[in-house]
């Protein structure tokens, strides 16, 4: 048993998996600066990606990366919200628990299932209303969104839970109806959740593979309008890795790497602080 009471085993565990990830995030930042100082960083934040020209500028994938999650944190913020509220106060008790049961089967669908299905459903309809391939930033931007919804809903449903159970009986007592709490009392003073909910999705949005690989399109472009296809950077990771393990293109991973390690990070640190100002004020 250690000091604080806790198993020498379980200790020794945790001292391991935490020296792991030390290892591997010392790992993503040496080889991200070896290849921004090593080799040519300004080819690197180029805008241009074409390898067979010795072009390996990562810059549209960052732009890609950026505002593919934004919009699609944008949709699913706001959904997220709508469904939280939806099960807390705007709807009848049955459906507030469907709609929970649905959510939190959702948690499980692997992301393959959503794209796949994808695939065979929403491009070919993209395709046929708007025009264009339909591997677009508009197919990724709505699957992503779908993606990232019942983990902001959970924890949007876990603030305004624990806000109604203090104040339950005051609201009984002062005739305030259910929709009339949650709009006065539970949203407001839930707002540190909320931003808790949509750093959480932006977290996932950044780092998610699979989605845009099979429907943003892969184009290295500055995608302008939603039917342009793009390329994020997580997505480049995984193309290349599976193609190219020698050379400058190689080189463009830890560098992609380290920028999305960089996104990551900063979504991490700003959950925890919003979560330490919540549980300084309460």
């Amino acid at each position: 048993m250690t000091q604080d009471g806790a198993p020498l085993w379980l200790s020794a565990a945790a001292a391991c998996v935490g020296a792991l990830m030390a290892s591997v995030f010392g790992f993503i930042i040496v080889s991200a600066l070896q290849a921004a100082l090593g080799g040519d960083a300004a080819a690197l934040m180029g805008d241009t990606w074409r390898p067979d020209a010795g072009q390996y500028g990562i810059a549209p994938m960052i732009w890609a990366t950026l505002v593919l999650s934004l919009s699609a944190l944008a949709l699913s913020w706001c959904l997220s919200v709508g469904c939280a509220c939806f099960m807390h106060g705007l709807s009848p008790r049955w459906a507030a628990r469907a709609l929970g049961a649905v959510i939190r089967f959702m948690t499980a669908v692997p992301t393959v299932v959503y794209g796949f299905v994808s695939v065979f459903l929403l491009v070919p309809l993209v395709r046929r209303s708007l025009g264009g391939s339909g591997l677009c930033w508009l197919s990724a931007g709505l699957v992503l969104s779908l993606q990232i919804l019942p983990a902001m809903t959970l924890v949007i449903d876990g603030a305004l839970r624990a806000v109604e159970e203090r104040t339950a009986l005051t609201t009984a007592a002062l005739g305030i109806s259910p929709a009339q709490s949650l709009a006065w009392i539970a949203l407001p003073a839930s707002r540190r959740a909320l931003l808790s909910a949509a750093t959480l999705g932006f977290g996932r949005a950044v780092g998610d593979t699979l989605i845009p690989t099979m429907l943003a399109g892969n184009a290295v472009q500055y995608a302008r309008t939603p039917l342009q296809a793009m390329r994020t950077l997580a997505a480049h990771i995984g193309l290349i890795t599976s193609t190219d393990v020698t050379g400058q293109a190689y080189h463009s991973l830890f560098a992609a790497g380290g920028l999305l390690l960089l996104f990551s990070a900063a979504a991490s640190l700003t959950v925890r602080r919003l979560k330490a100002e919540k549980e300084k004020c309460a």
